[in-house]
Formats: structure tokens, C-alpha cells, sequence
């Protein structure tokens, strides 16, 4: 998380609310002290309970992660979101540098495998979950599958769960920077049009302010 306080007061509520959102982020742990390959990551959709205690997902068999989970383990979920360069020219300003803007949102807790019992339920909730955004395509379910073609799929993943215990956001947004200057920057990331994610990344700038408590 970046260390100004500035771009971390976003509330728990709106941070979880986000992550939930994108419902795909990075799992990482830590891998075995005596393994040198470094820390270990996973890229996933993942199921985020209303409450924000849970993050279920699910990992093949083989991924590293998964042989880690002989036992809990320390984990952390990295949600992203828009980002994009800030050129110093877009604020009007003399004293600017070059910097980067985004969103970024980390779920930190304890990760364990559930029982294989777990799986068919949490794969048809995931599903469910995305199809619902496609409406008013007809939703797809397990139900269109053959019965032992989804069966052997489903050997080859298992079902995970992270207890979340800390959420940690930070949404670097030109807050901290003059409302004038922070609104330029942001016409001018809309006009540059770098990246898919330019539009959202703007328009988050203009909306960004900082607590009264922070200015």
C-alpha cells in the first residue's frame, strides 16, 4: 500500500465493496522456507461474502498454492483496478513530476482448502455470480454439462477459502493534489485515452477528494 495517508482513506465498506465488483484479483503466500522460488501467485475470480469475511476461489490441484495448503496459510487477495501514467504537464503546474494513478485494494488473512464436498456449490455460485452480468443472455449453469465430462473438470481443482482479518486500500487519485490541478489532470487522462481503463481512471479523479480531516 502506498505510505500517504492521503490515498488510504477510503472506508473498509467502499473497499470491500470494489474488490467484490471486480471479483478477480492475485493470491499470493509465501512459499516454503526452504523453497527459493519466492513468493507464490495466482491469478483468479474469487467470491466475496456480503460481509466481507470471506473470499472463496478455487485452484487446479497442481498450482503451487494449493500443495502449500497442507495447513492454513498467511495470504493476501490483490484486487486492482483503472490505472495509468500522469504526466506533471497535465496539472498546470511547475514543481510536478511524473507519477502513475490507480486503485488497488489487498484482502489479507488466512487461506485453506474446504472439503471437495464444497466445490460444486461454489463453482455454480461463481458462475452465477458473472452470468447474471450478461443478462439478458440465458444463464449458463453446471446443468448443460455431462454429468461425468464435469465431474472429472472438477477432480482436477480444488475449493479454497480466505478469512479475511484486514483490509487495506489505496486509491491514488490526485487527492492530495489542487482540485484545479487534480480536474486537468483528469481531462487530460480522458483525452489521452491510454489504455482500456482511461475513462474510469478519470473519472474516479474528478470524483476524488480528501476527508476534511486530511486537507
Amino acid at each position: 500500500m502506498h505510505p500517504n495517508p492521503a490515498f488510504r482513506q477510503t472506508p473498509a465498506a467502499d473497499n470491500l465493496a470494489f474488490a467484490r465488483s471486480r471479483g478477480f484479483g492475485t493470491l499470493a503466500v509465501n512459499a516454503a522456507a526452504t523453497d527459493s522460488a519466492g513468493p507464490l501467485l495466482s491469478h483468479l475470480p474469487f467470491l466475496l461474502s456480503e460481509d466481507g469475511s470471506t473470499a472463496e476461489c478455487h485452484l487446479v490441484r497442481s498450482n503451487p498454492i494449493a500443495r502449500a495448503l497442507a495447513t492454513p496459510q498467511p495470504a493476501v487477495l490483490s484486487v486492482t483496478g483503472p490505472e495509468g501514467y500522469i504526466s506533471p504537464d497535465w496539472y498546470g503546474l511547475d514543481d510536478q513530476v511524473p507519477t502513475w494513478n490507480y486503485v488497488a485494494v489487498h484482502l489479507r488473512g488466512t487461506l485453506e482448502l474446504l472439503p471437495a464436498t464444497a466445490l460444486r456449490d461454489q463453482l455454480d455460485r461463481l458462475s452465477a455470480r458473472f452470468e447474471a452480468e450478461l443478462a439478458p443472455k440465458p444463464q449458463w449453469t453446471a446443468a448443460k454439462m455431462p454429468e461425468d465430462l464435469l465431474a472429472r473438470m472438477m477432480r482436477q481443482i480444488v475449493p479454497c477459502r480466505l478469512t479475511v482479518t484486514e483490509v487495506q486500500g489505496t486509491w491514488k487519485l490526485a487527492q492530495n493534489k489542487p482540485e484545479a490541478a487534480r480536474l486537468a489532470a483528469a481531462r487530460a487522462v480522458a483525452a489521452a485515452g491510454r489504455g482500456p481503463a482511461a475513462a474510469e481512471l478519470a473519472r474516479l479523479m474528478e470524483e476524488a477528494t480528501l476527508p476534511p480531516s486530511s486537507e
